[in-house]
């Protein structure tokens, strides 16, 4: 494997900042040896600085996305922390459902929700779930979810909706696999019935996202974790616009947004934190 040295370090970092926004310092030298090592070396490169020359040089990009799918973290199961998504169920969405929802009975109640990080999909097919579980005539709702990630490998495994038998066992309940899944080979599939309800892209965070509307929720949980100071303030400030008025934005339960982000303010629901804007 080739060694980086702390010149060449320094260099890698701050060229997967500029196209990933995540901040690497030198205690993460491991990470750049272990999970693009093979990427240089399948280039047929002698040095990181001859992968980095290469890499800034490519018209087409597909160095640059093997980067940022490797150095990623895709790190996600489903109903994750489980607090969230009790929240999601029991408080926003019902507080949000009688918010939106039209006087004359004809009209669809409108609900946006983004997955701002959704990785290969868990995130945003268990709000689906919920949805599913709590709306049960969705055909009464224009639902809109959207899930979002840098990862093209990501996006790509989550808009198929396949996961094999470890995927499907962190945090899934048996109710929820035999009622919105299909046995595939030795995998399992999200049925179409849940399928239907998302929509996966690629998005850095670090660019602008107002062509994405506004959202009534926004999950946005331990992607920051990964940014500077700076960088975070940026995010979550963007996210603000993106945000309804009376929307609510769910983060990571190790994060804050305490000297991030004043124009939030922390909520709590239970044993979980949710977060308003400020008036």
């Amino acid at each position: 494997m080739i060694k980086i040295t702390p010149s060449e370090l320094n260099m890698i970092a701050q060229y997967i900042h500029e196209i990933s926004g995540i901040y690497l310092d030198q205690s993460k030298s491991y990470l750049f040896e272990t999970r693009l090592g093979s990427i240089a070396e399948g280039l047929g490169c002698k040095s990181y600085l001859e992968f980095h020359a290469k890499a800034k040089k490519d018209l087409t990009k597909n160095i640059e996305r093997q980067i940022i799918d490797a150095i990623s973290t895709n790190e996600t199961l489903f109903f994750r922390d489980k607090g969230p998504f009790e929240l999601l169920q029991h408080k926003l969405l019902p507080e949000l459902i009688d918010a939106r929802t039209p006087s004359t009975p004809t009209l669809k109640t409108t609900l946006k929700i983004w997955s701002a990080a959704s990785s290969t999909g868990q995130e945003l097919y268990s709000i689906a779930i919920i949805l599913k579980e709590l709306l049960k005539d969705a055909s009464r709702y224009n639902l809109k979810l959207l899930g979002t990630d840098i990862s093209d490998n990501a996006v790509s495994q989550a808009s198929y909706g396949k996961y094999n038998k470890f995927e499907i066992e962190r945090g899934l309940d048996q109710r929820y696999l035999q009622r919105y899944f299909t046995l595939f080979g030795d995998s399992w599939k999200i049925k179409d019935e849940i399928r239907a309800m998302v929509n996966f892209r690629k998005l850095n965070l670090m660019l602008p996202f107002t062509a994405l509307g506004k959202f009534d929720i926004i999950f946005c949980r331990n992607v920051a974790i990964y940014f500077t100071l700076e960088d975070r303030k940026k995010l979550f400030n963007k996210i603000a616009d993106s945000l309804a008025d009376d929307g609510f934005l769910v983060i990571g339960s190790t994060e804050s947004l305490s000297g991030v982000c004043p124009r939030f303010v922390p909520k709590r629901h239970l044993r979980a934190i949710f977060y308003q804007k400020t008036n």
